[in-house]
């Protein structure tokens, strides 16, 4: 008999270890045989067998119950062999596990069929545990009702829609949504487990992250693995092209409009796809980033929670952008089963305040209503002065007013064809410009290769280092350029000038690209037909502006900061952000007191104010048309290198043909010839050029004009900044530093990423918002 009890004790031992060993069948003397031991129990075995905890070390379900109630012999919450844990106060007895593992059982068929899915479209192991996790535990939905706010668990059969969940009330009857069981469904108590949820700890203790199902962002990551973006491979929303390799996959996504999400702007991508080139805006829909990983470090082991939530709010926003998105928004998407659902709801909330804060969603021109807040009460009791209020200022003061802190545009996409044509009328040969563009090109492709092992001290200027490769080329091939082939090397000279702002002569060779290193902007060029004043009037809207108060000293030296202008008023603010151009920082226009920090200092003066002038002409009717057939610009070939940079590339600015506009750019040493012209001598320069390139017709005065005078705009100054010869792009990121926490600066100078764009500007307004509401 003690042998007896040994093997069954073994046999016993076997079910915890490997449910896969256990025999179909007992002959009939096994059967006598565990009669007679199980007679031989004594008492405190058979009290045992009454009840078993969970074997999962620090569950804190001391009598666990059977979620699934599949078998028909389902412990219930009775004695059971084993407990399967998937979470503190959700368990799946052995007997359902056998239910649906074993080839004998009723259930394994349901299993196979959706082990087949799982496998086919996902990448994580289809294992009874998630099975169970993603087809059998219980949906749980919050009560709508705003009194209430209970947490209630469906049955069984039912499946959660985002309808549901939208619009559910305690006792609500899913049959029929219109009908409640009573009128104090919501006095019940609600289920002890719920309050679990919200410990820290209750986190850990889960077997299997949640994988969302039906997610909004499923049509934006379809060449993705679904459980690797954190949803579930089971739903027909993320079953992957079977039968394709990834590569041909991406292909096949690529040529879908908009990755197959309906009515969305073809501009709105804001996550990568797999094996794709580094974009601006965008993020790893599969990696949390740096700035994530700092904030949420308990998911840091295992992202799939927080990726499936920030990957839906998302796209959320990038569906509905034009208004503001909040958790009560989000909420009713998340759909998933179990009591992790609740967990979703709680950490998405907070997902959402931290994307709000870093300008990912909740941002630009949004409109909020007086008494709606981005961010909680908490981020209320700031005060913030910001001085200036261009694309930098605007963006920060926008962010912060939505914070609580005290429009659909066009675009016209520009077409890539832009035809040189010489003084007298003639339109430079394609095959010149080809030829000369590669040239240019591979000029710089030398000036790359010479500066991978140069120092700041070894730094040249961008004009002499191109002048010295060309001559060498120049010499060492024997080839001798024509006249035509000059002039339209000066052409794409001019163009680099129009880029950096400045003479080369005063560029660094080493740092002139420096932003070229990091992801920049995807897609077309194109053309904001009503112009950037639109989106500045409308970022201006709601925002406290005192105009007429230029600030001429900041004290930050006590515990608020003192702002002071030329009339002698003072303000005084927590915060203060300085959004003036550079070149009002290099001319010491404000005072600090203290000093700004030596360091920034230098930075201030290790980076160049560039500047250029435009003029913009309005025409009786659009002359240009029948030679330029169609493009949105054309250039000027200059007559010699004295005249590069005048009037070098002429811009359709109404395409639509309304109001027959052009405007042209004045770039490097050309910004001092016009710069003591009055405005009738510039244009009368200006149409002495169009003329000359039109000369077979008449070219007609303009009935308007204007030009821009940035360079001598006492408040203004420059048109953008450059990295002068000797300097570094990390003068940017200086620039960027905040000053004891108490001063931040922003503008097109303070983004290493996009310098010299009024799209840097506002992104560095916003970024700075972002870091005054964290302080």
């Amino acid at each position: 008999m003690s042998t007896g009890r040994v093997r069954a004790k073994k046999k016993a031992s076997s079910v915890d270890q490997s449910p896969d060993s256990l025999p179909l069948r007992s002959s009939g003397r096994q059967v006598k045989k565990k009669a007679a031991e199980t007679a031989d129990d004594d008492d405190e075995a058979t009290s045992e067998k009454k009840y078993r905890k969970c074997e999962k070390a620090g569950c804190t379900a001391t009598c666990p119950v059977c979620f699934a109630s599949a078998a028909e012999r389902c412990a219930k919450n009775g004695y059971t062999s084993r407990w399967y844990h998937l979470s503190c106060g959700e368990h799946f007895c052995n007997e359902c596990f056998d239910y649906y593992y074993r080839s004998h059982k009723d259930g394994y068929e349901k299993y196979t069929a959706w082990k087949r899915i799982w496998t086919s479209n996902g990448k994580s192991e289809p294992s009874p545990k998630a099975f169970m996790a993603d087809q059998q535990l219980p949906y749980w939905v919050q009560c709508t009702k705003p009194a209430c706010g209970k947490w209630r668990q469906l049955t069984k059969e039912i499946q959660l829609t985002s309808q549901i969940a939208k619009t559910y009330r305690c006792g609500m009857k899913l049959s029929n949504s219109t009908k409640t069981e009573g009128s104090d469904q919501c006095s019940m108590p609600e289920d002890l487990r719920v309050a679990e949820v919200s410990d820290h700890w209750w986190y850990s203790m889960l077997i299997l992250p949640p994988l969302l199902k039906d997610s909004v962002a499923a049509p934006f990551l379809a060449a993705y693995y679904p459980d690797c973006v954190g949803m579930s491979p089971s739903c027909t929303s993320t079953n992957r092209l079977l039968g394709e390799s990834n590569t041909v996959k991406l292909e096949h996504l690529k040529s879908m409009p908009n990755l197959a999400v309906s009515g969305l702007n073809k501009y709105f991508q804001p996550f990568y796809q797999p094996n794709e080139c580094g974009k601006a805006l965008c993020v790893r829909p599969d990696v949390m980033e740096l700035d994530e990983l700092y904030e949420f470090p308990e998911y840091s082991r295992d992202p799939t929670m927080y990726l499936a939530l920030r990957n839906l709010i998302l796209a959320l926003w990038y569906t509905n952008c034009k208004e503001a998105l909040t958790p009560q928004k989000c909420t009713h998407h998340i759909i998933v089963r179990g009591l992790v659902r609740i967990r979703c709801v709680q950490e998405m909330e907070r997902i959402l305040y931290f994307m709000t804060r870093k300008g990912l969603i909740n941002t630009g021109i949004l409109s909020v209503s007086p008494d709606q807040y981005l961010l909680p009460k908490e981020y209320h009791n700031k005060s913030v002065i910001i001085v200036g209020s261009g694309a930098a200022g605007l963006a920060a003061a926008k962010q912060l007013h939505n914070f609580g802190i005290k429009l659909g545009i066009k675009m016209h996409r520009l077409g890539e064809r832009c035809d040189l044509i010489q003084e007298g009328g003639r339109i430079t040969d394609p095959t010149i410009d080809k030829r000369m563009d590669f040239h240019f090109n591979a000029i710089l492709d030398v000036v790359s290769e010479w500066r991978k092992d140069k120092s700041q001290h070894q730094d040249v200027p961008l004009g002499e280092k191109i002048q010295e490769i060309y001559k060498a080329f120049i010499q060492e091939s024997g080839i001798q350029f024509s006249e035509l082939e000059e002039k339209v090397l000066q052409f794409h000279l001019s163009n680099l000038e129009y880029a950096c702002g400045s003479n080369l002569s005063l560029v660094s060779a080493r740092s002139w690209d420096h932003n070229e290193f990091f992801a920049q902007f995807a897609g077309d060029h194109t053309l904001l037909t009503v112009g950037y004043s639109t989106v500045l009037d409308k970022l201006a809207e709601g925002v406290d502006i005192r105009l007429n108060f230029p600030v001429c000293n900041i004290d930050y030296s006590g515990e608020e900061v003192q702002v002071t202008t030329t009339d002698g008023t003072m303000w005084a603010a927590q915060k203060v952000l300085v959004t003036v151009p550079l070149v009002l920082l290099q001319k010491n226009t404000i005072q600090f007191n203290p000093p700004l920090p030596e360091k920034k200092i230098k930075a201030i003066n290790g980076l160049g104010a560039g500047v250029i002038e435009k003029i913009a002409l309005q025409f009786p009717y659009r002359f240009w048309d029948s030679k330029i057939q169609g493009a949105d610009f054309f250039g000027h070939v200059p007559p010699n290198s004295s005249q590069r940079g005048l009037f070098s590339v002429f811009y359709d600015m109404d395409p639509q043909g309304k109001y027959s506009v052009l405007m042209s750019v004045v770039t490097g040493d050309a910004v001092m010839t016009i710069k003591n012209l009055d405005d009738k001598q510039v244009l009368q320069q200006c149409m002495t050029v169009l003329r000359e390139l039109f000369k077979e017709q008449e070219v007609p005065d303009p009935v308007k004009f204007f030009v821009t005078r940035w360079s001598q705009d006492p408040w203004t100054q420059m048109a953008y900044s450059f990295v002068k010869t000797g300097g570094s792009g990390e003068a940017y990121d200086i620039l960027a530093e905040d000053v004891q926490g108490k001063i931040f600066f922003a503008g097109e100078a303070t983004n290493r990423h996009f310098p010299q764009t009024v799209t840097g500007a506002y992104l560095s307004g916003v970024r700075e918002a972002s870091k005054i509401a964290a302080f």
